[in-house]
């Protein structure tokens, strides 16, 4: 999303690096990646510091990323790996046994750009990594949404109306226009229903969005939704964009 992304090659194989501290958990996702085809698995990691030495080496595209493990997490390790990235960065995939987890919003809030579920298939990992990869769409937004209310939530002292006054304070940098597109988005919006409900092209609506990325220092998509209920553009529990 942001003007690096710009660089980022578009042809030849989607190179992945495997990050899992059990064995027959990472060697049986190598195994299955290096079969299909668009995908190249560059290398894999028992660890997260084994992680951060690799990304940093090897450059991958994607990296699927274990979110428990022990010595340095997957929140940790995805901190690390995406403010030490050079241009692209790689985008991150976490993998988790369970959707409503604490460590997965930690991760999103660290700039992974989804996550996914241990137990789903191989036809769901893939359009996965397909989907983060490009980075026009979240995969399975409306499940990053939930996860993110369900810990936004938690911290919310005086729940209230969401904002229809413009951005709040922490987002004054936005216009109207940008606000408007990242409360959409936060909502579990995609960029198509986002522009037919602004009257505005979904290129626009791109724009839009990779101007506000830009403009607030973020990484990822998901990101842009953990800082949207953060600063209380988006309340839990408000309308969706259905």
């Amino acid at each position: 999303m942001s003007d690096a992304d710009r660089d980022r090659p578009t042809d030849g194989p989607i190179r992945l690096l495997v990050v899992d501290d059990q064995y027959l958990v990472r060697s049986g996702l190598a195994t299955l990646l290096r079969a299909a085809p668009g995908m190249e698995v560059v290398g894999e990691a028992a660890d997260g510091s084994e992680a951060v030495e690799l990304a940093a080496r090897i450059r991958p595209d994607v990296v699927l990323m274990d979110i428990r493990m022990p010595g340095l997490t997957g929140i940790q390790a995805t901190e690390r790996i995406l403010a030490e990235a050079v241009d692209p960065a790689p985008r991150v995939l976490v993998l988790t046994t369970f959707d409503l987890d604490e460590y997965v919003y930690g991760a999103l809030r660290a700039g992974a750009s989804g996550f996914l579920l241990k137990d789903a298939g191989p036809e769901r990992l893939l359009a996965a990594i397909t989907a983060v990869h490009g980075g026009d769409a979240l995969f399975a937004p409306a499940v990053t949404r939930r996860l993110v209310e369900a810990f936004t939530r938690m911290t919310d002292t005086a729940p209230g109306t969401e904002r229809d006054a413009g951005p709040p304070p922490a987002l004054t940098t936005l216009t109207g226009r940008e606000a408007e597109v990242l409360r959409l988005v936060a909502r579990g919006l995609s960029n198509a229903e986002a522009a037919d409900r602004l009257f505005i092209s979904e290129a626009t609506v791109k724009t839009h969005l990779n101007r506000t990325m830009t403009k607030l220092g973020l990484t990822s998509r998901a990101q842009a939704v953990v800082v949207a209920y953060e600063t209380g553009l988006v309340t839990p529990g408000s309308a969706g964009g259905g």
